[in-house]
């Protein structure tokens, strides 16, 4: 009988979400604690990649942790972004995070509907002359920055930011009584065997979102009992309710 789930991820800020239409239709609890967390590089960590932030003219984002780290560094290091700085982001949710740090000037601020960075790339080339700056996660591949070569545009990618395991405290340990667990990246399946190193799966069920995350589970000799996206689930929710309904029967 599954009644008590952790979900990987922080809690939806939305009480629209449909973790809660699965609540109460299914009678079970999820509960949100993330197992990976983000930390900035520091001034010193990031010097050694010998980056120049004002040799750039626009940044790219691809995050909001990539906005937060991309200006604490500035004030860590003691650079004045100036002005006329524009910013590509993938998102208009994304581009409106900027407000936080900087005036926000439609002039210099452009987004892409899709959430993905090929949408962003053409509004990129008709900018031919700036030269760009994309900060990313120590762990990332290099989709960006093949679009940008392929494009012919002066860019330089760096690392702003890592994603490091969320520690459990030893009270979480003692109280670890969950009948599912839900991953939603390689590294948070790595950080359950970081803090659970004699971890035994049992009855314990596992899901998994997307096929790297499922890869690791089964690299780690677990058992996988759910994955998504499918082509009927495309997103873990779905899939999860249809996990229950077919439970239920």
């Amino acid at each position: 009988m599954i009644k008590k789930i952790l979900v990987s991820q922080p809690k939806p800020t939305s009480e629209k979400s449909p973790y809660f239409d699965i609540e109460r239709e299914f009678g079970v609890e999820f509960v949100f604690r993330p197992f990976v967390k983000v930390e900035g590089l520091t001034a010193r960590e990031f010097r050694q990649q010998k980056i120049s932030l004002l040799n750039y003219t626009a940044v790219v984002f691809t995050s909001r942790h990539a906005i937060d780290h991309y200006f604490t560094l500035a004030k860590e290091l003691r650079v004045t972004i100036p002005e006329e700085m524009k910013y590509f982001c993938v998102t208009e949710t994304v581009a409106l995070y900027i407000q936080k740090y900087v005036q926000y000037r439609k002039r210099k601020v452009f987004f892409g509907s899709t959430g993905k960075i090929d949408d962003l790339v053409p509004m990129m080339a008709k900018h031919k002359t700036e030269k760009y700056l994309v900060p990313l996660s120590d762990v990332h591949n290099d989709d960006v920055k093949n679009l940008l070569d392929q494009k012919k545009l002066k860019h330089t990618e760096c690392v702003m930011y890592r994603t490091v395991s969320n520690d459990f405290t030893e009270d979480e340990i003692k109280h670890f009584d969950y009948d599912m667990l839900v991953f939603f990246s390689p590294t948070g399946v790595k950080a359950l065997a970081k803090n659970f190193p004699s971890f035994e799966q049992g009855d314990l069920k596992i899901a998994t979102f997307g096929p790297a995350t499922a890869k690791t589970v089964a690299d780690e000799g677990m058992r996988l009992d759910l994955e998504a996206p499918t082509k009927e689930h495309p997103s873990m929710t779905g899939a999860l309710k249809a996990y229950f309904e077919k439970l239920r029967k």
